[in-house]
């Protein structure tokens, strides 16, 4: 039997061609094999009718047998030849040949096309690169952003407290707590500038 699975003629016949020459070659088999016992009853049967016959029926049986398999090795021979007729000229369809179903796949492709196509795929490619980078680049934003976040929230988190702080010792707007104490350290600034002045002052004279 072929190894082709010719799954191209099973889907236009509805059967696989080895099938159907598989139950062919099945059938001829036990045809045969019938004929040659309906042959041998027969000859079982004459031979009852010959008086002091010495051929026995077990001698009649290797006889048949042996008929079985000439002509079972001949059948296989003349089968084997008929299988690939079938099967490469009667149950095969020419690779040229297109099924009505699958016309739509017979659009010609010229070298202008091929060309166009790989310049499109070339394309998105490209497209996909791109999109690959901005992807990675808006994932570094947002890790960053995340953090920037986490910094923040520790910020407030940090005012939050020193405003409690505040509350608890008597000042009842941390804002403007915060506001009086920059101004008191811009002012010891100023005089502990000033004093530095006059002690150069005091040691250049």
């Amino acid at each position: 039997m072929s190894v082709n699975p010719m799954t191209y003629e099973a889907q236009f016949f509805g059967f696989m061609p080895q099938t159907c020459m598989l139950r062919i070659y099945t059938t001829f088999q036990d045809y045969l094999f019938e004929v040659m016992q309906a042959i041998e009853q027969v000859i079982l049967k004459k031979l009852d009718g010959i008086p002091h016959c010495d051929i026995s029926p077990v001698q009649i049986r290797k006889c048949t047998e042996k008929f079985l398999c000439f002509m079972k090795g001949h059948f296989d021979n003349l089968f084997s030849k008929m299988e690939q007729l079938f099967l490469h000229l009667i149950l095969c369809i020419p690779s040229n040949i297109l099924l009505p179903e699958d016309k739509c796949k017979e659009t010609p492709y010229s070298e202008e096309d091929f060309q166009q196509l790989q310049k499109e795929i070339e394309q998105l490619q490209e497209k996909y690169k791109t999109e690959l980078c901005t992807k990675q680049a808006l994932l570094a934003e947002l890790e960053e952003q995340k953090i920037v976040q986490a910094k923040l929230k520790q910020t407030l988190t940090s005012f939050d407290e020193l405003q409690n702080v505040g509350r608890d010792h008597g000042t009842s707007d941390f804002r403007e707590s915060l506001v009086s104490v920059v101004q008191n350290s811009r002012k010891l600034q100023n005089i502990r500038d000033s004093v530095e002045k006059e002690s150069k002052r005091l040691k250049i004279s």
